[in-house]
């Protein structure tokens, strides 16, 4: 890698990408930006796996628990994060090293990203009540009719993804996708960084994760839960979506019992990983790969 650029890497869920940009931050005197959606939540420290107090102070770390678990974030507001958190690390001198798992951060910051009109909020009231009485099916009948070219480039298993497409068209009478193919000019190209994507064989990954669910229980990830709910927070919210967050809460409402708690958390885990990992491999196609006998050399 060329020390004077910034690093970009992205990986699954339990890949240990987190690991190896702490370990760049600590051997080149740079600072770890977050880019993944779900730690950027204050509610959720250990269900979504954020650093550590040691980790914290072992390097700066930028983006990760500022937003209350109940406000409205986007990938526009985290692009405009991300852009003033490079910007303080070139005024440090510090190296830049973007880490996480969200895919559609990656590609708002190195290719640019649509200035699309805000919606409004009775656009909003309006997509989330055709959700409620028509579920998922209902949102991708109206885009199947009002907008095929977004519908058929949207995982449709994500409700928030169909809501936002269907909000897009109904507040702009334009589809999310024309409105992509209009970026703003990327904030770091990819040109300038040192980008990578961490490949696991499944069968690890398949471990690490149930590892880590473990971890998550014992330290705390029941308690987080009770807290979310004790003050008001309601799952259907988008800080609701971090993984494992239903299932706990299944146990709490005393629906589930804990073992089947965690193997409900395994098996969205597994898939999330997945949806990663697709995303990676048809979007991301450009990006070099790193094996986990290559971060051994690292």
């Amino acid at each position: 890698m060329t020390p004077s650029r910034p690093v970009l890497i992205a990986g699954p869920t339990a890949s240990g990408k987190s690991a190896l940009a702490l370990a760049l931050a600590e051997r080149d005197g740079g600072v770890v930006i977050n880019a993944d959606a779900l730690q950027v939540y204050a509610c959720w420290r250990v269900l979504t796996a954020r650093p550590s107090d040691t980790d914290l102070a072992r390097a700066p770390h930028r983006l990760y628990g500022h937003v209350p678990c109940d406000a409205p974030y986007s990938v526009g507001a985290w692009l405009a994060d991300a852009t003033a958190a490079l910007a303080e690390a070139r005024a440090l001198g510090l190296r830049p090293i973007v880490v996480g798992g969200t895919g559609l951060y990656f590609e708002a910051l190195t290719r640019g990203l649509a200035v699309i009109p805000p919606t409004p909020p009775e656009i909003r009231a309006r997509a989330m009540a055709r959700h409620a009485d028509g579920g998922r099916a209902a949102l991708e009948a109206d885009l199947a009719r009002d907008d095929p070219e977004t519908l058929a480039g949207l995982d449709r298993r994500n409700p928030m993804r169909l809501m936002r497409a269907w909000e897009v068209f109904a507040a702009t009478g334009r589809g999310l996708a024309s409105w992509r193919r209009e970026p703003a000019a990327p904030v770091l190209p990819l040109g300038d960084a040192e980008p990578a994507v961490i490949e696991v064989e499944n069968m690890h990954l398949v471990h690490d994760i149930r590892q880590r669910i473990d971890k998550m229980i014992e330290g705390g990830a029941l308690d987080e839960c009770r807290h979310f709910l004790a003050a008001g927070h309601d799952l259907a919210a988008p800080s609701g979506r971090a993984i494992g967050a239903a299932e706990l809460v299944a146990h709490l409402e005393g629906r589930i019992d804990l073992d089947e708690a965690r193997n409900a958390m395994a098996i969205a885990t597994r898939r999330y990983a997945k949806r990663q990992r697709s995303w990676f491999r048809n979007r991301m196609a450009d990006w070099p790969r790193l094996t986990a006998r290559a971060l051994d050399r690292l």
